[in-house]
């Protein structure tokens, strides 16, 4: 059997992967042309999984509206590591909200352009879970009351990273923050607190809500075109990992994104009018202990003292999260459902 060599194409080209696959089969990053939303220089951490979600986000939006979207961005570390003054890592029209009213101020944003007559243009907003789950939630409440043609996109690292790494409403229990120490007979975040923000949206009934991580790169490109395929209000939750804020190494974070999902503890699903439509399974599921092990932020579980209850407590999330959303179906990868 004769062979041939095969030659990756590189040079030159900071373009990432499946460019031996057919162009359909490709990501918007494996394209050398692809938009570069936000460039290099910015002064993200290393290992950022918000940088990551941005860049996979936004230009998947600029390709599915062929370059014709607006982003407004909350204060947020997103908005401070990419627009030091008077830099900008944006190649985009980018615009700067309060740390509280970004989902105001883009629908602001979507009615100007609407009154101009300008409705090819469309309009992304997007925060931290800081600036959606916490600060943000009544501004992002209203958008989806009123239904207004926007995706927001939350980039979630689970808490206030950017002010020195204090608890959200996204934190998950028993995770050490600057504000939920390691101490006492129940160490960490407390359980039964903070916002489902995916679940609420639903309630909202918009046309769209979806959930994804910065491990999956299809899916989460292919939800960010399927939502700009739609009008209204439309949520887009997108799982990013913090090596700063827990305590990871920098290298780990697209395997930590793809744990949360693997353990349960981040269902990865899709519904349009609060309707749940599409739910990506669990492949092998994972025991939360090996997600929960590679991070400093849930040392106190492990150690001298291991709090073993606790983890229980955590599996016992996970496992509900499996069997709210049918996250496990055996000999499938992905599971369709209806109402």
């Amino acid at each position: 059997m004769t062979t041939q060599p095969v030659h990756f194409y590189q040079i030159g080209s900071f373009a990432v992967g499946n460019r031996l696959v057919d162009d359909a089969d490709r990501t918007v990053q494996s394209n050398a042309n692809r938009t570069n939303s936000i460039d290099s220089g910015h002064r993200a951490c290393q290992g950022c999984g918000e940088a990551l979600g941005a860049r996979y986000a936004l230009d998947a939006a600029m390709r599915a509206t062929g370059g014709k979207i607006v982003a407004v961005n909350a204060t947020g570390c997103l908005e401070v590591f990419s627009t030091p003054y008077p830099e900008t890592s944006w190649r985009i029209p980018w615009l700067h909200s309060l740390f509280g009213n970004a989902p105001a101020v883009a629908t602001g944003v979507a009615a100007a352009l609407r009154v101009k007559g300008k409705t090819d243009v469309r309009v992304v907003g997007q925060a931290g879970d800081g600036g959606t789950v916490d600060i943000g939630f009544g501004c992002l409440s209203g958008m989806f009351e009123r239904n207004d043609d926007v995706l927001f996109i939350c980039y979630d690292n689970e808490g206030y990273m950017n002010t020195g790494v204090q608890r959200s409403a996204a934190t998950p229990p028993a995770a050490r923050t600057a504000t939920t120490e390691a101490v006492g007979p129940e160490p960490g975040n407390s359980f039964g607190q903070g916002k489902d923000v995916p679940r609420i949206a639903m309630a909202h009934d918009i046309p769209y809500v979806a959930t994804a991580t910065v491990a999956d790169l299809h899916d989460l490109e292919r939800k960010v075109e399927r939502a700009m395929s739609m009008r209204g209000a439309r949520y887009l939750h997108v799982f990013v990992p913090c090596p700063l804020g827990w305590g990871s190494a920098s290298n780990e974070t697209i395997h930590l994104a793809r744990l949360a999902k693997e353990t349960g503890l981040f269902p990865v699903f899709e519904a349009e009018h609060g309707v749940v439509t599409n739910v990506s399974t669990i492949r092998h599921q994972v025991p939360v202990e090996e997600y929960l092990k590679l991070q400093r932020r849930y040392a106190h579980l492990f150690g001298k003292n291991p709090r073993p209850d606790i983890i229980e407590r955590l599996q016992l999330i996970a496992d509900q999260n499996i069997a709210r959303y049918g996250l496990v179906v055996d000999d499938d990868d992905s599971k369709e459902v209806t109402a």
